[in-house]
Protein backbone atom coordinates (compact mmCIF):
# COMPACT_ATOMS: atom_id res chain seq x y z
CA UNK A 1 0.00 0.00 0.00
CA UNK A 2 1.28 3.49 -1.00
CA UNK A 3 0.79 5.08 2.58
CA UNK A 4 3.30 2.08 4.16
CA UNK A 5 5.58 1.96 1.39
CA UNK A 6 6.11 5.84 2.13
CA UNK A 7 6.02 4.79 6.08
CA UNK A 8 8.72 2.57 5.29
CA UNK A 9 11.12 5.09 3.47
CA UNK A 10 10.62 7.64 6.38
CA UNK A 11 11.50 5.01 9.26
CA UNK A 12 14.55 3.65 7.35
CA UNK A 13 15.81 7.49 6.49
CA UNK A 14 18.53 8.93 8.51
CA UNK A 15 17.46 11.89 10.78
CA UNK A 16 19.07 14.28 13.14
CA UNK A 17 17.59 13.49 16.86
CA UNK A 18 16.66 17.49 17.13
CA UNK A 19 14.35 17.48 14.09
CA UNK A 20 13.44 13.90 13.67
CA UNK A 21 9.92 14.53 15.99
CA UNK A 22 8.75 17.44 13.68
CA UNK A 23 9.82 16.26 10.46
CA UNK A 24 7.78 12.60 11.27
CA UNK A 25 5.06 14.57 13.16
CA UNK A 26 4.81 16.33 9.45
CA UNK A 27 4.91 13.46 7.27
CA UNK A 28 2.32 10.99 8.81
CA UNK A 29 -0.15 13.89 8.50
CA UNK A 30 0.89 14.90 5.83
CA UNK A 31 0.13 11.51 4.37
CA UNK A 32 -2.82 10.65 6.15
CA UNK A 33 -6.15 11.21 3.69
CA UNK A 34 -8.03 13.43 6.27
CA UNK A 35 -5.28 15.74 5.79
CA UNK A 36 -4.10 16.09 1.97
CA UNK A 37 -6.11 18.97 1.42
CA UNK A 38 -4.16 20.99 3.81
CA UNK A 39 -1.59 23.39 2.70
CA UNK A 40 2.13 23.19 3.63
CA UNK A 41 1.93 25.58 6.07
CA UNK A 42 -1.39 24.56 7.22
CA UNK A 43 -0.13 21.09 7.83
CA UNK A 44 2.86 22.49 9.19
CA UNK A 45 0.95 24.35 12.09
CA UNK A 46 -1.06 21.11 12.63
CA UNK A 47 1.82 19.32 13.39
CA UNK A 48 3.02 21.71 15.73
CA UNK A 49 -0.18 21.05 17.70
CA UNK A 50 0.03 16.85 17.94
CA UNK A 51 2.36 15.20 19.73
CA UNK A 52 3.54 11.63 18.37
CA UNK A 53 3.72 8.45 20.53
CA UNK A 54 4.42 5.05 20.27
CA UNK A 55 2.84 2.33 21.93
CA UNK A 56 3.42 -1.35 22.65
CA UNK A 57 1.27 -4.13 22.59
CA UNK A 58 -1.04 -4.34 25.26
CA UNK A 59 -0.51 -0.68 26.29
CA UNK A 60 -3.77 1.26 26.76
CA UNK A 61 -3.96 4.59 25.01
CA UNK A 62 -5.43 7.18 27.00
CA UNK A 63 -8.74 9.33 25.86
CA UNK A 64 -7.59 12.55 28.18
CA UNK A 65 -10.04 13.73 30.42
CA UNK A 66 -13.33 15.78 31.13
CA UNK A 67 -12.49 18.95 28.89
CA UNK A 68 -9.19 18.33 27.70
CA UNK A 69 -9.77 14.92 25.78
CA UNK A 70 -8.10 13.49 22.46
CA UNK A 71 -8.48 12.74 19.36
CA UNK A 72 -5.89 10.19 17.82
CA UNK A 73 -5.06 9.55 14.39
CA UNK A 74 -3.56 5.89 13.89
CA UNK A 75 -0.46 6.33 11.36
CA UNK A 76 1.37 2.94 11.87
CA UNK A 77 -0.26 -0.66 13.35
CA UNK A 78 -3.26 -1.83 14.62
CA UNK A 79 -5.67 -1.01 18.06
CA UNK A 80 -8.93 -2.17 19.48
CA UNK A 81 -11.71 -0.39 20.86
CA UNK A 82 -13.51 -1.88 24.04
CA UNK A 83 -16.26 -1.67 26.21
CA UNK A 84 -14.72 -0.79 29.73
CA UNK A 85 -17.59 -2.22 31.20
CA UNK A 86 -17.16 -5.94 30.34
CA UNK A 87 -15.69 -8.16 32.30
CA UNK A 88 -12.07 -9.96 30.79
CA UNK A 89 -13.31 -13.15 29.65
CA UNK A 90 -16.35 -11.45 27.87
CA UNK A 91 -14.53 -8.36 26.33
CA UNK A 92 -16.73 -6.87 23.95
CA UNK A 93 -14.64 -5.00 21.13
CA UNK A 94 -16.28 -2.29 19.90
CA UNK A 95 -13.64 -1.95 16.74
CA UNK A 96 -11.12 -3.29 15.57
CA UNK A 97 -8.66 -0.31 13.68
CA UNK A 98 -5.87 -0.50 11.33
CA UNK A 99 -3.86 3.17 9.83
CA UNK A 100 -4.69 5.25 8.59
CA UNK A 101 -8.08 5.37 11.00
CA UNK A 102 -8.87 7.88 13.76
CA UNK A 103 -10.12 7.13 17.19
CA UNK A 104 -10.69 8.95 20.58
CA UNK A 105 -13.47 12.08 20.74
CA UNK A 106 -15.03 11.90 17.81
CA UNK A 107 -18.08 14.02 19.02
CA UNK A 108 -15.26 16.80 19.82
CA UNK A 109 -17.54 17.95 22.87
CA UNK A 110 -14.25 17.55 24.86
CA UNK A 111 -16.59 15.05 26.85
CA UNK A 112 -14.91 11.79 28.70
CA UNK A 113 -16.22 8.46 26.97
CA UNK A 114 -15.82 6.58 30.40
CA UNK A 115 -17.41 3.46 28.69
CA UNK A 116 -14.83 3.13 26.11
CA UNK A 117 -10.80 2.37 25.84
CA UNK A 118 -8.56 1.93 23.15
CA UNK A 119 -5.43 -0.86 23.74
CA UNK A 120 -2.80 -1.36 21.26
CA UNK A 121 -2.56 -4.68 19.62
CA UNK A 122 0.99 -4.37 17.01
CA UNK A 123 4.28 -3.70 18.79
CA UNK A 124 5.96 -0.28 18.04
CA UNK A 125 1.92 1.28 17.21
CA UNK A 126 2.52 4.85 16.15
CA UNK A 127 -0.59 7.68 17.15
CA UNK A 128 -0.45 11.53 16.18
CA UNK A 129 -2.89 12.85 18.80
CA UNK A 130 -4.54 16.09 19.53
CA UNK A 131 -6.24 18.10 21.95
CA UNK A 132 -9.79 18.47 21.10
CA UNK A 133 -9.69 22.09 21.32
CA UNK A 134 -6.78 22.37 18.86
CA UNK A 135 -8.31 19.98 16.07
CA UNK A 136 -11.50 21.66 16.24
CA UNK A 137 -9.24 25.10 15.59
CA UNK A 138 -7.58 23.40 12.20
CA UNK A 139 -11.20 22.07 11.28
CA UNK A 140 -12.50 26.20 11.49
CA UNK A 141 -10.07 26.88 8.88
CA UNK A 142 -9.88 24.43 6.50
CA UNK A 143 -13.71 23.53 5.28
CA UNK A 144 -12.31 20.80 2.66
CA UNK A 145 -10.68 18.59 5.85
CA UNK A 146 -14.48 19.31 7.64
CA UNK A 147 -15.75 16.89 4.80
CA UNK A 148 -13.33 14.83 4.71
CA UNK A 149 -14.00 14.15 8.46
CA UNK A 150 -17.47 14.01 8.06
CA UNK A 151 -17.32 11.41 5.23
CA UNK A 152 -14.51 9.28 7.80
CA UNK A 153 -17.44 9.74 10.94
CA UNK A 154 -20.05 8.86 8.55
CA UNK A 155 -17.86 5.50 7.17
CA UNK A 156 -17.38 4.31 11.18
CA UNK A 157 -21.18 4.96 11.47
CA UNK A 158 -22.12 2.37 8.72
CA UNK A 159 -19.69 -0.23 9.90
CA UNK A 160 -21.18 -0.12 13.21
CA UNK A 161 -24.45 -0.60 11.81
CA UNK A 162 -23.30 -3.19 9.58
CA UNK A 163 -22.13 -5.21 12.65
CA UNK A 164 -25.57 -4.56 13.70
CA UNK A 165 -26.93 -6.33 11.10
CA UNK A 166 -25.05 -9.28 11.25
CA UNK A 167 -25.86 -9.83 14.78
CA UNK A 168 -29.06 -9.66 14.16
CA UNK A 169 -29.73 -11.69 10.88
CA UNK A 170 -26.14 -13.92 11.08
CA UNK A 171 -25.37 -17.15 12.92
CA UNK A 172 -22.40 -17.57 15.03
CA UNK A 173 -20.38 -19.16 11.96
CA UNK A 174 -21.53 -16.55 8.87
CA UNK A 175 -20.58 -13.60 11.65
CA UNK A 176 -16.72 -15.32 11.44
CA UNK A 177 -16.76 -15.69 7.93
CA UNK A 178 -18.04 -12.54 7.54
CA UNK A 179 -15.71 -11.28 10.20
CA UNK A 180 -12.42 -12.96 8.36
CA UNK A 181 -13.54 -11.19 4.92
CA UNK A 182 -13.85 -8.00 6.02
CA UNK A 183 -10.49 -8.69 7.66
CA UNK A 184 -8.83 -9.79 4.39
CA UNK A 185 -10.01 -6.88 2.56
CA UNK A 186 -8.42 -4.18 4.83
CA UNK A 187 -5.64 -6.22 5.77
CA UNK A 188 -4.57 -8.88 3.89
CA UNK A 189 -1.65 -9.96 1.18
CA UNK A 190 -2.07 -11.84 -1.64
CA UNK A 191 0.73 -14.11 -2.19
CA UNK A 192 0.21 -16.43 -5.00
CA UNK A 193 -3.23 -18.15 -5.03
CA UNK A 194 -3.86 -17.23 -1.03
CA UNK A 195 -4.63 -14.23 1.28
CA UNK A 196 -2.40 -14.24 4.09
CA UNK A 197 -3.21 -11.90 7.12
CA UNK A 198 -0.84 -11.78 9.69
CA UNK A 199 -2.34 -12.75 13.23
CA UNK A 200 -2.46 -10.28 15.34
CA UNK A 201 -5.83 -11.20 17.14
CA UNK A 202 -6.35 -14.04 19.89
CA UNK A 203 -9.50 -15.57 19.33
CA UNK A 204 -10.48 -13.93 22.14
CA UNK A 205 -10.23 -10.72 20.26
CA UNK A 206 -12.80 -12.29 17.44
CA UNK A 207 -14.77 -13.94 19.72
CA UNK A 208 -15.12 -10.27 21.63
CA UNK A 209 -15.91 -8.90 17.96
CA UNK A 210 -18.11 -10.91 16.64
CA UNK A 211 -20.26 -11.54 20.32
CA UNK A 212 -19.65 -14.92 20.66
CA UNK A 213 -16.95 -17.32 23.08
CA UNK A 214 -13.83 -17.79 22.60
CA UNK A 215 -14.16 -21.81 22.87
CA UNK A 216 -17.35 -21.32 19.75
CA UNK A 217 -14.16 -19.29 17.65
CA UNK A 218 -12.19 -22.41 18.41
CA UNK A 219 -13.93 -24.96 17.15
CA UNK A 220 -14.95 -23.00 14.37
CA UNK A 221 -11.76 -22.19 12.90
CA UNK A 222 -11.08 -25.67 13.19
CA UNK A 223 -13.73 -26.25 11.26
CA UNK A 224 -12.64 -24.12 8.50
CA UNK A 225 -9.56 -25.55 8.35
CA UNK A 226 -10.75 -29.26 8.37
CA UNK A 227 -12.80 -28.54 5.06
CA UNK A 228 -9.29 -26.61 3.67
CA UNK A 229 -10.24 -23.05 3.39
CA UNK A 230 -7.98 -21.92 5.86
CA UNK A 231 -4.54 -22.68 7.60
CA UNK A 232 -3.85 -20.74 10.65
CA UNK A 233 -1.03 -20.68 13.38
CA UNK A 234 -0.17 -17.88 16.03
CA UNK A 235 1.21 -16.08 13.58
CA UNK A 236 -0.49 -16.37 10.61
CA UNK A 237 -3.70 -17.19 8.69
CA UNK A 238 -3.71 -18.41 5.18
CA UNK A 239 -6.77 -17.99 3.31
CA UNK A 240 -6.51 -20.49 0.33
CA UNK A 241 -9.64 -20.04 -1.72
CA UNK A 242 -9.92 -16.03 -2.67
CA UNK A 243 -12.98 -17.05 -4.43
CA UNK A 244 -14.69 -17.84 -1.49
CA UNK A 245 -13.16 -14.95 0.46
CA UNK A 246 -13.57 -12.05 -1.37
Amino acid sequence: MPYQKSLTKLLNKSLKPATMSEEMKYFYLRNHPMLSSLTEQKLKEAASACKIKTVYRGEMIGYGETGFTRIHFLVKGKVKITDSSSNAENELIKDILTEPDIFGDLGLEGRLINDECAEALTANTIICSFHVSDFRRILEDNPMMVLNYAKKVNSKLQRLENRHADLVFLDTKDRLIRFIKNWARSDGNRIGDKIVLNNYLTHSDIAGFISTSRQSVNMLLNELRTSGLLCYNRKHIELNNPIVWN
